[in-house]
């Protein structure tokens, strides 16, 4: 795949330059349900090595927020569209660098009669500090070429119109979620883009980033049964007894609160497991914030966490059903406490936005100032930043 693009060519060992080195990854991908879906084995550059302003200058390459996906779910649902999924192989190595890079010939695939040369790379290489940004400006031109308008508040999501037809494409990485109200301008497009990259044609979206979706006729559903039971077996919990809700309501936790204190790694390990369930759990929001807050130096107290997963085994079903209408509108809610942190007496805000059945975005977050009264502290709620963005 790497010499089929044309990535790099051989040259003599530079004596101004440094070379850097390459080392071989090797993955496992699985499936939605768990099993094996391919072996992969990556080069990658030792990109640790490469020096600011000499091998690299700007990095920085967006990726699509979680929220966006779920909005892009929630408008596919409304209108009954189907959302598809493609995948571009080996993505990174696509992207065009002006720098002067050399590296190393990869163990396995030496020229016979040139062990001593090096390798000027043409194009990006995984590792590399400059790959991701690469990749995303050949992405991103091929997108604003071909007549898409790329969002003003999200810059990895596309929107092609023509007349009344309409295609949405959002890019995370190397993968890209489609979806629109013609079929033949879905099929046009796939068409172009495999004719342009190497893609992997996935069909229609059943799993993505973790996320199981389920699209039928009346709605789309999205959940992560796979990974709680994964996350309950992962902690030992598989076969613990439920309870009805992730936290006791009305108990209040603090740092110093002079129980034992608890394993930070496990601790730590465990917060970030739920956090990631969030995704499509907005159930657990709160309680997994809460507990966040005391990940530097936990205490058997805040093992309360491990009530959570209580809960998880007896909602593990549980996740987020757009339903079709022909009536969506956007809601939105917000909310907030008055000073609920025992050790900094700051407030904690929530916000949650639907669109048509279901929500696509949610947060639980304490307040990074002290609100001074009861009304002070709406107007610190962090739904204001999130009402903009949405404008």
């Amino acid at each position: 795949m790497i010499e089929k693009n044309n990535t790099w060519e051989l040259a003599d060992r530079p004596k101004d330059k440094e070379v850097i080195g390459v080392k071989w990854i090797y993955k496992t991908k699985l499936n939605a349900d768990g099993s094996i879906q391919k072996h992969k084995a990556r080069l990658v550059a030792k990109g640790y090595s490469q020096l600011p302003g000499i091998d690299y200058t700007e990095t920085f390459a967006p990726v699509a927020r979680l929220d966006t996906i779920r909005a892009l779910i929630a408008i596919a649902a409304n209108k009954k569209w189907k959302i598809y999924q493609m995948d571009v192989k080996s993505a990174f190595l696509n992207g065009y660098i002006d720098e002067e890079i050399y590296v190393e010939q990869p163990q396995g695939f030496i020229a016979k009669g040139s062990e001593e040369k090096v390798l000027r790379l043409k194009k990006a290489l995984y590792g590399l500090k400059q790959a991701p940004r690469a990749w995303y400006s050949r992405i991103d031109k091929y997108f604003m070429d071909r007549g898409f308008r790329r969002s003003l508040s999200e810059p990895t999501l596309y929107i092609k119109s023509q007349g009344n037809d309409t295609l949405i494409v959002s890019l995370y990485v190397d993968d890209l979620i489609y979806t629109g109200n013609n079929e033949k301008m879905i099929q046009d497009f796939k068409e172009d883009m495999m004719k342009t990259f190497e893609m992997s044609d996935l069909g229609l979206m059943h799993f993505f980033l973790g996320i199981e979706i389920n699209q039928e006729k009346e709605g789309i559903f999205i959940c992560q049964r796979k990974y709680t039971e994964t996350l309950l077996k992962k902690f030992k919990m598989e076969s613990c007894k439920t309870v009805t809700t992730p936290l006791v309501t009305g108990e209040k936790y603090q740092k110093e609160d002079g129980s034992q204190k608890v394993d930070g790694s496990m601790y730590r390990s465990l917060i970030g497991s739920l956090l990631y369930l969030t995704a499509t759990r907005p159930d657990i929001m709160f309680a997994t914030s809460l507990l966040s807050r005391f990940m530097q130096s936990p205490s058997q107290v805040h093992y309360a966490a491990k009530r959570i997963l209580r809960y998880l085994r007896g909602t593990k079903d549980f996740g987020i059903w757009y339903k079709s209408t022909n009536d969506a509108k956007l809601v939105g809610y917000t909310d907030s406490d008055w000073a609920g942190s025992v050790d900094d007496m700051k407030s904690t805000s929530g916000y949650t936005f639907s669109l048509g059945s279901g929500i696509f975005t949610w947060a639980s977050k304490k307040q990074a100032t002290v609100a001074q009264s009861s009304g002070s502290r709406i107007h610190c709620s962090c739904c204001n930043i999130k009402s903009c963005y949405l404008a």
